[in-house]
């Protein structure tokens, strides 16, 4: 039986605020056409380009977090190909010394993909067509911008071990700031090289599939190029060595060009970029600052007592793992009642329209004091929910509850009157009950609306069973 060898190159448009080699803004998505350009990264005669060393800085910390050898000097190349949107007709790269070599990312499976190399290069224009024009458009807004390439090794067999992959990549990039990795934005797009053999035999003619910028994108590439490969090899056909496009609206692949070598673009040093980067010598100031990257993070949230699911939800956003931290740390409870507040309601909030919300605008101080009076039994869970829009925009829980009356309501002689009345008025609900003991929740629910949300759900549940208990005596 076959299987797939892939391998990926991903490209992540770096965390910076200017391109790589001049000072025009680096941002491109959005912005009216051609509006952040200068000679620089236009390629004009007689322009010289300057390395931004936060984009060095930003390259050697990915490479570190993700095990790589770091390159002795790092020097730039000119990788020469003859493209509208590459206006100098080459791209400045890096070819013999890059930033990082070797390393390796682990997958949730436990599977680990090794990484080939990482390395800086700018990215280029990008083109648009006109609907049933005879031209293109060219926009060089994203011309020289920052990229970081990783290379994978051809570990991968499936198009889901390619989504983990690069959701793992995403994780870390955005972690360590290196890159907001959106590939709604086109700050994170893969290229996918894949090929057939048989189990233990050498690699097969390899098919790269160019510019996918989605996880979805790159499975229904992969699951198309599979089966098409195989067809072939089964039809005893060649599987040809190319480059090869991706209809979205198809959902196929589709022939661009023959397969590119190394030695077609003619890489040469570039002469106006000596190789000054010193990624070995960066790494010293920069390898203490990386901090925890978001697998690990998950295993000691899960060490911690979280489930699975909730441990990988929260150690995967930055901001949510950030806020889980503090608020724990303050409210010195079980960590997983956080996550429960985390990945429900305050997750639910920040998706809310129009919200100015963010994981790092919540005070986890005043978020922290609203879990601690649920706890200690101050407040109930329902009255915790309603507090919960003005918590997160900073107000004070205990505050609130003073100044509304909000505490919790455990007398037993006002609840019990309370819980009479329910009875009274609920008769169908209580013939429900009698006959099912188990929907008792639902007299609770009227109690509690009743109460306002105030009365504590224990003391109602055990006046409840001793009404209905000796009612039905």
């Amino acid at each position: 039986m076959l299987e797939a060898a892939i391998g990926l190159e991903v490209h992540l448009a770096l965390a910076t605020d200017s391109k790589l080699f001049c000072g025009c803004s680096a941002a491109g998505f959005g912005l009216e056409p051609n509006l952040n350009t200068c000679p620089v990264c236009l390629g004009l005669p007689g322009s010289l380009p300057v390395v931004n060393e936060r984009a060095v800085d930003l390259a050697t910390a990915f490479a570190l977090a993700l095990g790589c050898r770091l390159g002795s000097q790092g020097g730039f190349h000119r990788k020469h190909y003859f493209y509208p949107d590459a206006p100098k007709n080459y791209q400045i790269s890096q070819f013999d010394d890059p930033i990082g070599l070797g390393g390796s990312v682990d997958l949730p499976s436990g599977q680990r993909v090794r990484i080939a190399r990482c390395h800086l290069e700018e990215d280029a224009g990008r083109l648009a067509h006109p609907a049933y024009a005879d031209h293109s458009l060219v926009d060089l807004n994203r011309a020289g911008a920052p990229l970081i390439e990783l290379v994978s090794e051809p570990d991968l067999r499936t198009p889901e071990q390619a989504r983990d992959f690069l959701v793992e990549v995403q994780a870390i990039a955005r972690a360590l700031g290196v890159s907001e990795a959106s590939p709604e934005e086109g700050k994170m797009r893969a290229d996918v090289n894949v090929s057939l053999r048989e189990p233990g035999a050498p690699l097969g003619v390899k098919v790269e599939v160019k510019n996918l910028n989605s996880f979805r994108n790159v499975m229904a590439a992969l699951a198309f190029e599979i089966k098409r490969q195989t067809l072939l090899i089964e039809a005893g056909r060649p599987v040809v060595l190319e480059t090869r496009g991706f209809n979205e609206g198809g959902q196929r692949t589709f022939s661009l060009r023959s397969k590119e070598e190394s030695a077609d673009y003619r890489y040469l040093p570039d002469p106006d970029l000596p190789p000054v980067l010193a990624p070995r010598l960066r790494a010293e100031q920069i390898a203490p600052g990386l901090g925890e990257l978001p697998r690990a993070r998950a295993e000691r949230y899960q060490r911690a007592g979280l489930r699975a699911a909730d441990a990988l939800q929260l150690a995967y956003e930055p901001g949510a793992a950030a806020l889980f931290d503090s608020v724990s740390s303050v409210f010195g409870g079980d960590p997983q009642v956080v996550s429960n507040w985390l990945t429900g309601d305050v997750a639910a909030a920040l998706k809310e329209p129009d919200t100015s919300l963010s994981w790092r605008s919540i005070d986890p101080g005043t978020l922290a004091e609203l879990l601690s009076l649920v706890a200690k039994g101050s407040i109930t869970g329902p009255v915790a929910k309603e507090l919960l829009p003005e918590v997160l925009a900073g107000a004070s829980a205990e505050g609130l509850v003073a100044a509304r009356g909000l505490a919790s309501v455990a007398d037993e002689s006002a609840l019990g009157a309370l819980v009479d009345e329910v009875l009274a008025r609920e008769g169908e609900l209580v013939a429900r009950v009698r006959a099912n003991p188990n929907a008792v929740n639902a007299l609770l629910g009227q109690v509690m609306k009743a109460s306002g949300g105030r009365a504590t759900p224990a003391v109602v549940r055990r006046i409840l069973d001793e009404r209905l208990g000796s009612a039905g005596g």
